[in-house]
């Protein structure tokens, strides 16, 4: 339990790091009209393909694996 106490800061950070590159790599395809709220319907739905979507699923699995740490996190502590 101790190892996991001390242990456990440091996955946070990597999976924290890895979740921030996968997000940022995303949003490589959206233009900058649409980061002000421009109509930018077309470029947001299309079929992800490939690297897209392994990107997309391992967002996901991140974003699922910095919670469940966090909780564990919380219920360790």
């Amino acid at each position: 339990m101790v190892f996991l106490q001390t242990a456990l800061p440091y996955v946070q950070i990597g999976l924290s790091i890895l979740l921030i590159v996968a997000i940022v790599l995303q949003r490589t395809g959206a233009s900058l009209g649409g980061a002000f709220g421009a109509d930018n319907f077309s470029s947001g739905f299309h079929t992800r393909r490939g690297l897209e979507k392994t990107l997309f699923h391992a967002t996901i699995v991140l974003g699922i694996l910095f919670a469940l740490s966090a909780l564990i996190n919380l219920v360790i502590s």
